[in-house]
């Protein structure tokens, strides 16, 4: 962020929040940094570690993993073991392992050479899953695309409204803790204060094999996301209209879809300030909250002119009409 601003400042959860512009409507803009992932739990005295699993993980996406510990003395990897097929009874292997019964191996014999690595209960623990380009190109795979996809197109938006005109004071803020209760997002809107906000994150894409139509109707390459609904929010209809208003004009494909089992940080912002109208703008993603997503560049780069044409069109005028909810007069 340093390059496209001076300033910049923390709210007491970590959340980064960077301003452009002194003067306008106080637009929150929003990614969130954190992913999935864990804590060591306990070390038992054979050398393994129990794991307090952190965000909304499935069981099924746990087991045979590559995994790095953040201990004191650097990172450790550890491997999430599974137990072999050749003793495993025949009515068990299709069985899905349950969490409590996950150990993380760090090819230690014991306790005591777990704490020699510089382990101890409370170290994080995040997967291991390394970035690839694939798909002639035109395909990204690598690990907490949700909100790692959302950071990036943060960054390159801040990059074109620095030297951009726009008539509002923009605050980018890339924030702590959505993954566990949207906690980030609720200080750091504390201290924007937004007449609205936007929040950028990871859709999900239902464009795989056994996917049902009634779970998500987005698919990869067809265009950045806007949700009309989802378990933590409802956004502001006026907002949606404009939204879909802006893609028209610019010719960006835009996708439609209704989430359930699905939260973000613009629940907390639309709940900040006496009430700020928010809209919920995603990239799709297959795979979210596992080791390993896919996203297509041309949605980041159609996710990015979006965003830069709203923010270009959100004077203090449009601001003031999607905070109105006074009836018409009689």
């Amino acid at each position: 962020m340093k390059p496209y601003t001076a300033k910049i400042e923390y709210d007491g959860m970590g959340s980064v929040i960077a301003r452009q512009g002194d003067s306008g409507p106080r637009v929150m803009i929003d990614a969130h940094m954190d992913e999935l992932g864990g804590m060591v739990r306990r070390i038992t005295p054979d050398g393994f570690l129990s794991m307090q699993l952190l965000g909304g993980w499935l069981d099924q996406a746990l087991v045979d993993q590559r995994w790095v510990i953040l201990g004191s003395r650097g990172p450790v990897r550890a491997v999430t073991g599974i137990r072999d097929v050749h003793v495993v009874p025949a009515d068990e292997r299709g069985r899905v392992y349950a969490r409590n019964t996950i150990f993380l191996d760090v090819g230690a014999r014991d306790a005591d050479e777990v704490r020699a690595l510089g382990i101890s209960p409370g170290d994080p623990v995040v997967p291991d899953a390394p970035f690839y380009v694939a798909g002639g190109g035109t395909r990204y795979v690598g690990k907490a695309w949700d909100d790692r996809i959302g950071l990036a197109v943060l960054l390159e938006a801040m990059r074109r409204t620095a030297s951009g005109s726009h008539p509002n004071q923009l605050f980018y803020v890339a924030t702590t803790q959505e993954e566990v209760g949207l906690r980030g997002a609720h200080t750091a809107a504390e201290v924007v204060r937004p007449d609205v906000g936007i929040a950028l994150e990871g859709g999900v894409a239902g464009d795989v094999p056994g996917a049902h139509p009634e779970e998500t109707q987005a698919r990869l390459g067809a265009g950045p996301g806007l949700f009309l609904y989802d378990s933590s929010q409802l956004p502001n209809r006026k907002f949606v209209a404009l939204v879909k208003d802006v893609a028209r004009e610019k010719g960006i494909p835009l996708q439609l879809d209704l989430v359930q089992g699905y939260g973000d940080d613009s629940a907390e912002i639309q709940k900040a300030a006496g009430g700020v109208p928010t809209v919920n703008l995603v990239v799709p993603v297959r795979y979210t909250h596992a080791h390993n997503g896919v996203v297509d560049r041309a949605d980041f780069d159609r996710m990015v002119d979006l965003l830069v044409a709203i923010l270009q069109r959100l004077d203090a005028a449009t601001v003031k009409d999607l905070r109105d909810f006074a009836p018409p007069a009689s």
